[in-house]
């Protein structure tokens, strides 16, 4: 394959204003950013090179975190760009259209589903919430974490309590025994402050959805994904009014407050990535290869 093909990124309402918005944008491969429009809606698109995004090509790409990153941030540094004059759909990372004429397809085969659904997101803002659940014993968590609650579910334990993992007063034991039931309580302490971390996740969500139009609830992050020492047991994206953001972020910040068994990691305002409904299905004109990588890979 040589040539061009059209390299996506969101779609947004065809206002007459939204070509002059674009205009000067650089986006993936420093390529020009540029509108193609269909009707009430229009696709926010590249000239990329066809030999870098076809399907082999491709799958070779995304196996370089580096390459993956590069994308990925001018990626979103589009979608960003278009979020903050109108409202956007943003598409997968690595969308690709042969031309023109396939991504005008693309938009008048999705116009009743785009249309109304943009009308829907314009005002809003998407926040990410991330709750992490802080065991019992661990260091102290970073900076912008819930403080821990002095006093004990029943008014404070001492040091060596069973709350803290250590073992109550009794018979002396040989070291076996007694490595045994220290173990034995730390587990059951352990226990406990899980069940506590759940039920303020749901604190926190209940929280949150107050002040959020839709929610949605994603994986929790593991393996490579996970960042940091503590266990991520809740990650949902929530779409708030844009007037409403710091209510939101007050909210979230109070749930989290005081529990001591876990942090709140709030993020954004993003476009809203997480509530683009169904995307575009590939046409005959529109290779299938379309990757997938998360907003977080332009934080940091």
């Amino acid at each position: 394959m040589s040539g061009t093909v059209r390299y996506l990124y969101g779609v947004a309402p065809a206002l007459p204003t939204l070509a002059d918005g674009v205009t000067g944008l650089r986006g993936v491969g420093d390529a020009p950013v540029r509108v193609v429009t269909g009707g009430e809606v229009a696709a926010v698109v590249s000239d990329v090179p066809a030999d870098d995004f076809d399907e082999t090509a491709l799958a070779a790409h995304l196996e370089h975190l580096d390459w993956l990153e590069a994308v990925a941030r001018a990626h979103h540094g589009v979608v960003d760009a278009v979020a903050a004059r109108t409202a956007v759909l943003p598409l997968r990372l690595a969308t690709i259209y042969r031309d023109d004429a396939g991504v005008r397809a693309m938009l008048a085969a999705g116009r009743e589903e785009f249309a109304p659904r943009l009308a829907r997101l314009a005002g809003h803002v998407e926040w990410g919430v991330k709750v992490f659940f802080v065991p019992p014993g661990a260091a102290e968590p970073p900076a912008g974490a819930a403080p821990a609650r002095a006093d004990g579910p029943a008014g404070g334990s001492g040091e060596g309590s069973p709350a803290e993992g250590g073992a109550p007063p009794g018979p002396e034991l040989g070291p076996g025994r007694a490595y045994l039931r220290t173990r034995r309580h730390e587990r059951h302490a352990r226990d406990s402050a899980y069940s506590t971390a759940l039920a303020a996740a749901g604190r926190i969500h209940a929280a949150a959805l107050s002040c959020a139009v839709e929610h949605t609830r994603h994986r929790v992050q593991q393996g490579p994904l996970a960042r940091g020492p503590f266990e991520n047991i809740a990650n949902d994206a929530y779409l708030v009014p844009v007037e409403g953001s710091d209510a939101f972020r007050a909210a979230v910040e109070e749930a989290a407050a005081g529990t001591g068994v876990v942090r709140a990691e709030v993020t954004g305002p993003w476009a809203p990535y997480s509530f683009a409904a169904a995307e575009p299905a590939g046409t005959a004109d529109a290779p299938d290869t379309a990757g997938e990588t998360g907003r977080e890979a332009t934080a940091g």
